[in-house]
């Protein structure tokens, strides 16, 4: 655990997760404030070093408000708080979380956000589509991407990107709540054993 007001991070880290919650209660936009915190200017230098980062709902918006993804997160549409289940298919393997995963697979996890519309121009969801960038979409059991899948409203139902060099990735469902069977899902924990794939020697 590093506390927000760290300058740095502690040495030979191989992986840092921005978890969700609500960070200094939402005010202003979500992430906007925490993605001014001391700890941040360390997260970029680690980023920029080549580490792996990940953001999780609160944490995906915090990495788009302090740059080091495109794009932001808006009110869902329907402006309603969100807790349900969704459906997401792998679209990349690009990032740490997807990297051991096969694209086209479809993923139980849930999401639980009032702010997790993604929204981004229309030339930068081109770049990220021609990227391979968009790590994640929501869609239907079958994997099919509808409308009626995309709960939040999202462009182009996108749940989930990484940066160009596929080393920060964020994404707004929860793995975290889908890694034990008594949750009803053990799919995110697929995620987890990515990313300790990739950081093991």
């Amino acid at each position: 655990m590093v506390w927000h007001k760290e300058k740095e991070l502690p040495s030979g880290l191989d992986f840092v997760l921005l978890p969700g919650g609500f960070s200094y209660g939402d005010y202003l936009r979500c992430g906007a404030i925490a993605s001014l915190s001391p700890v941040m200017s360390a997260v970029r230098k680690f980023a920029a070093g080549g580490g792996s980062v990940m953001g999780v709902c609160n944490g995906f918006q915090i990495l788009c408000e302090s740059g080091l993804l495109p794009g932001a997160l808006q009110p869902n549409r329907g402006l309603q708080f969100i807790c349900d289940d969704t459906w997401l298919k792998v679209e990349s393997s690009r990032s740490a979380a997807t990297r051991s995963l096969k694209t086209g697979s479809v993923l139980k996890i849930p999401i639980a956000h009032g702010d997790g519309c993604f929204f981004a121009d229309e030339a930068t969801l081109d770049r990220l589509e021609g990227g391979g960038q968009v790590v994640f979409r929501y869609c239907d059991r079958s994997g099919g991407v509808t409308e009626a899948a995309n709960l939040n409203g999202s462009a182009r139902s996108i749940a989930g990107i990484c940066n160009e060099r596929g080393n920060v990735v964020g994404m707004m469902p929860h793995p975290d709540r889908a890694s034990e069977a008594v949750l009803g899902s053990v799919d995110g924990l697929t995620l987890w054993q990515s990313v300790a794939k990739g950081v093991r020697p």
